[in-house]
């Protein structure tokens, strides 16, 4: 039996959409986030060495990484599901599978590190120096790439309202989670239009609502 270690409010929902997506019987061990910290607990750390999520069990086999996770499944499960149609679209889908945690979610996660920098505890005396480092690592570098990207995966959706070709693959899986968090951290909506859609356009699915049902608190989307 598959198990899916998740964590709420996690990456790990997407693994989730995908197995109900497949039709794919499985089990789900639910973790909770620290209270103070919003890390995982030490408990995952019995089930792969880094202690994170998303991570799979199956039989003796030990998954983790999103991206791994999603291959994996496609492979084993997939019967030829959630794939693009032709060249063009499976270049797309690689690409979309990598850039997925290579290069959008690094920049929304510097993006939340550096906004709790700003409010921080610290010494009355070391807040402006530090609101002013994080303004300018911000202002310089991040704000900017994110643009640049959120304007990319914009108009990547323009032609099909996908990712990859004319109907849903498993890269659209892997882009949910970078979507939801851009709109959650960023405020995106009005901008982007076809990212608003594409987020209201999975949501609406019954894959993705049984899955919020089976992995419980979800707050990205809010």
């Amino acid at each position: 039996m598959l198990t899916v270690h998740h964590l709420e409010h996690s990456r790990s929902q997407r693994v989730l959409w995908l197995l109900e997506e497949l039709g794919v019987d499985y089990e789900v061990k639910r973790y909770a986030r620290d209270p103070k910290t919003s890390l995982a607990p030490p408990e995952l750390q019995a089930i792969h060495p880094l202690g994170k999520s998303p991570v799979i069990t199956d039989g003796d086999r030990v998954i983790a990484e999103t991206g791994a996770i999603i291959e994996y499944l496609i492979e084993r499960e997939g019967q030829g599901r959630l794939l693009p149609d032709d060249e063009s679209a499976r270049l797309d889908y690689r690409y979309w599978m990598h850039a997925a945690e290579g290069s959008v979610m690094p920049l929304l996660v510097m993006t939340l590190v550096f906004n709790r920098v700003e409010t921080a505890p610290m010494p009355f005396f070391i807040r402006p120096i530090a609101k002013g480092i994080s303004a300018k690592v911000k202002g310089s570098f991040i704000n900017p790439s994110l643009e640049r990207m959120l304007a990319h995966m914009e108009a990547s959706l323009a032609e099909t309202g996908w990712f990859a070709g004319k109907t849903m693959t498993a890269a659209d899986i892997m882009m949910s989670f970078p979507v939801e968090a851009a709109s959650a951290r960023t405020g995106g909506g009005q901008q982007y239009p076809n990212l608003q859609a594409f987020a209201q356009k999975i949501h609406a699915l019954p894959s993705y609502q049984r899955a919020l049902e089976r992995g419980g608190p979800y707050e990205l989307m809010a």
